[in-house]
C-alpha cells in the first residue's frame, strides 16, 4: 500500500484538528490563539490541495474530508468566536446566538460548492476561509486591542450578527470571485490580482508604521479583496 496516497488526507486531518482546538480556545476566551488555530488550518487546507495534485493522490474521502474539516474550522469555529465575542461583551444571550447564522451558511456554501462544476480556480460566492478570516482577524483584535472603538460595538445587537448576516448571504450568492490559484495557460498576475496585492501591501505597511496590532493587517487585507470583487461584479457588463 503506497504511502503517499494518505499525506493529502494526513494534512487535512491537521486542519480538522486545527479547528477543533481553535474551539477549545474560543470557549477559553482566548481569541488570539483560536484565531491563529484558524490561519494553521488555512495552511493546511491549501496544502492539502496541492498535496493531492503533486502526488495525484485524489480520492472520493479526501474530498468528504475536507469539506468536514471546513465546516469545523471556517464555518463553526468563526461563528462560535462571533458569539464568545458578544457574550464577554455584555450582548444579551440571544443575541449572541444570531451570529451561528454563519455557521448554517457555511455549511450550504461547502455542500453547494462540492456539486458545482464552475468553481475550479475562481469562485461563485465568498470561500469559507474568507469569511472565517475575516470574522477570526476582527475578533482577535477586539480581543487584544481593548481601546479600540470596535470594542464598544462588540456587545451590540447589530454589528457582529449583522456582519454573520452579510457574509454568510455572500456565501451562497452567485457574485465571482477570483481565486490566487492560477489555471494552466493563464497569465500568473492580471490587473486585479496586482491591484489587490498592491493594497495588500499598502495595508500591511500602515499597520506596521502605525504599531497596530497585526491581526489589523489580515482584516484589513480580505476585506480588500472582498470589495474587490463586489466593485468588480458591479462593473462587470450585464448580458
Amino acid at each position: 500500500m503506497s504511502i503517499k496516497k494518505h499525506i493529502p488526507n494526513t494534512i487535512t486531518s491537521m486542519n480538522l484538528l486545527s479547528g477543533a482546538l481553535g474551539v477549545i480556545c474560543t470557549f477559553h476566551g482566548e481569541m488570539g490563539l483560536a484565531f491563529c488555530l484558524m490561519l494553521l488550518a488555512a495552511v493546511f487546507d491549501f496544502c492539502d490541495g496541492l498535496a493531492a495534485r503533486l502526488l495525484g493522490a485524489y480520492s472520493p474521502i479526501g474530498k468528504e474530508l475536507d469539506s468536514l474539516s471546513d465546516m469545523v474550522s471556517f464555518g463553526l469555529l468563526p461563528s462560535l468566536m462571533l458569539v464568545c465575542t458578544m457574550e464577554q461583551h455584555g450582548a444579551a444571550f440571544w443575541a449572541s446566538l444570531l451570529p451561528l447564522f454563519l455557521a448554517v451558511m457555511s455549511g450550504l456554501r461547502l455542500a453547494k460548492f462540492n456539486v458545482d462544476e464552475r468553481q475550479t480556480t475562481d469562485f461563485l460566492g465568498v470561500a469559507t476561509p474568507t469569511a472565517a478570516i475575516i470574522c477570526g482577524s476582527l475578533c482577535c483584535y477586539i480581543w487584544c486591542c481593548t481601546d479600540s472603538i470596535l470594542v464598544s460595538w462588540a456587545g451590540s445587537i447589530w454589528f457582529l450578527p449583522v456582519l454573520a448576516l452579510v457574509l454568510g448571504l455572500l456565501l451562497v450568492s452567485e457574485i465571482p470571485m477570483f481565486g490566487m490559484k492560477v489555471a494552466k495557460g493563464h497569465k500568473l498576475l492580471d490587473a486585479k490580482r496586482i491591484v489587490f496585492l498592491v493594497l495588500s501591501g499598502v495595508a500591511i505597511a500602515a499597520t506596521a508604521v502605525f504599531r497596530l496590532n497585526w491581526s489589523l493587517a489580515v482584516l484589513l487585507i480580505f476585506c480588500i479583496y472582498l470589495v474587490e470583487n463586489l466593485l468588480l461584479a458591479i462593473a462587470r457588463p450585464r448580458r
